[in-house]
C-alpha cells in the first residue's frame, strides 16, 4: 500500500493559494494536515478549503514543525524567512519545498544546501517554469546536443508596467530586491538549466529606480505608492561562466519597452539556436540554407476530448512528491537554486559598487 504524505503549509498567502495548495489537492497520495500564517484567518481559510478533516491551524511555524507526523512542508512566506523556516524544517526531519527565490541572500541559500545535506531530507525550490511544455521540449533538445555548445544566451523577465502593489513585494527588507529577485530569478533558473552550466566566473550588473518615483503611474494593478516603493524597477546583468559562455539577464516591473515576457530565454549554440518569444522557435542551418521553425507543442483539439493538459504547477507538485516517494533527486536541486541566488546577489552588489564581481576570490 502506498504511503499518504502529510503536508504542512507555512504561509497561506497568494502563492500558496494560487499554486501550491490547488496543485497538491489534485494528488491522491497527499493530504494537507497543517496550515500556518501570522494572520490566523488566512490559515483558517486555507484549512477549510484544502485541509484534511482534522487539519490544524497555527500562527507560529515552530509549533507546526513540532508535529512529528508531518512529512513535508511547503514554505510560502516572504523571502527573508525562507532560509530560517526551511532549515528548521529540515532539522525537524521534514522534506522541504521552498518557494522561489531560494533565499534573500546567497549566504542563506548556502546554509540551506548544507542543512539539506546534513538532514538527509529533500529540499527543492519552486521554479515551476521548468515544467512548461516549451521548456521541457527545449531542454530535451539541449540534452540531445541539437543546439551544440550553447555559448551565448539571454534570460528575459520584462514587464512594461506590472508592479505588484500588494503584500511585501515593494519592501526591500522583506524581499531583498524587486523584479530581479522576483521574476528575474525564474528567467535565470530556466537559462542556466537549459545550458546545464552552473559555474559563474564574473558578473557585471546594473539596477535602476527610474520610474519608481512616478505619481499615479499606469500599472496593471493600479498606481503604486512611491513612498512604499523601496526596490529597483529594473535590473540587468551580464554573467560570464568559467567556460566563457555568457548570459545577458534582463528584468523589470516597469520599463518603456514593448517586447515583454517572463521566464523566457534565448539560446545560441554552435549547431542552432532557440527563443521563446512567440512560442518556441528553433533556428539553424541545413543543407547550406538557413531555417527557422516554430514548434507546435499541442496536438490540436479533438471533438471527443473534454479534459485539460496538466499545467506546470501540477507537474511540479507531482514530480516533487514522486522524488520523495522514489528517493531520487528533485528536478530542481538545492545546489542549482543556490547558484541562481549567488548570481542575483552579485548583480545587486555590482550595481551598488560599480565593480565586476568575481566568483571564487
Amino acid at each position: 500500500m502506498s504511503k499518504t504524505y502529510r503536508i504542512g503549509i507555512i504561509g497561506c498567502g497568494g502563492i500558496a493559494n494560487g499554486k501550491h495548495m490547488p496543485s497538491l489537492a489534485k494528488l491522491a497520495n497527499v493530504e494537507m494536515v497543517a496550515f500556518c500564517d501570522i494572520i490566523r484567518e488566512k490559515a483558517e481559510k486555507a484549512a477549510a478549503q484544502f485541509g484534511s478533516a482534522d487539519a490544524k491551524v497555527y500562527e507560529d511555524y515552530k509549533e507546526l514543525l513540532a508535529d512529528e507526523t508531518i512529512d513535508i512542508i511547503h514554505v510560502c512566506t516572504p523571502n527573508d524567512s525562507h532560509a530560517v523556516i526551511s532549515i528548521a524544517g529540515l532539522e525537524s526531519g521534514k522534506h522541504v519545498m521552498c518557494e522561489k527565490p531560494m533565499a534573500k541572500t546567497a549566504a542563506d541559500a548556502r546554509r540551506m544546501v548544507e542543512a539539506a545535506k546534513k538532514s538527509d531530507k529533500k529540499l527543492t525550490i519552486g521554479y515551476q517554469n521548468r515544467y512548461r511544455s516549451d521548456s521541457q521540449y527545449l531542454k530535451a533538445m539541449c540534452n540531445d546536443g541539437e543546439l551544440g555548445e550553447i555559448y551565448f544566451a539571454k534570460a528575459h523577465a520584462i514587464r512594461r508596467r506590472a508592479v505588484p502593489t500588494w503584500g511585501v513585494f515593494l519592501d526591500e527588507e522583506k524581499q531583498g530586491g524587486g523584479p530581479l529577485i522576483d521574476i528575474g530569478t525564474h528567467a535565470l533558473d530556466l537559462t542556466l538549466w537549459m545550458m546545464d552550466n552552473y559555474k559563474p566566473k564574473v558578473v557585471l550588473g546594473s539596477a535602476f529606480r527610474k520610474l519608481a518615483e512616478k505619481e499615479n503611474a499606469a500599472n496593471a494593478w493600479g498606481p503604486w505608492d512611491p513612498k512604499e516603493y523601496k526596490v529597483e524597477d529594473s535590473a540587468f546583468g551580464m554573467i560570464t561562466m568559467e567556460n566563457g559562455a555568457t548570459i545577458m539577464l534582463e528584468s523589470s516591473w516597469a520599463i518603456n519597452m514593448l517586447q515583454t515576457g517572463e521566464a523566457k530565454c534565448t539560446l545560441c549554440g554552435t549547431e542552432g539556436g532557440a527563443d521563446m518569444w512567440n512560442g518556441l522557435t528553433i533556428n539553424g542551418e541545413k543543407r547550406s540554407r538557413l531555417f527557422d521553425n516554430q514548434i507546435k507543442l499541442d496536438a490540436g483539439g479533438v471533438d471527443f476530448y473534454d479534459g485539460e493538459a496538466e499545467d506546470a504547477s501540477d507537474i511540479e507538485a507531482r514530480l516533487w512528491i514522486e522524488a520523495i516517494e522514489k528517493d531520487i533527486d528533485p528536478v530542481v536541486t538545492p545546489e542549482q537554486a543556490c547558484v541562481v541566488s549567488e548570481i542575483l546577489e552579485a548583480i545587486y552588489e555590482s550595481s551598488n559598487t560599480g565593480k565586476a564581481i568575481y566568483f571564487g576570490e
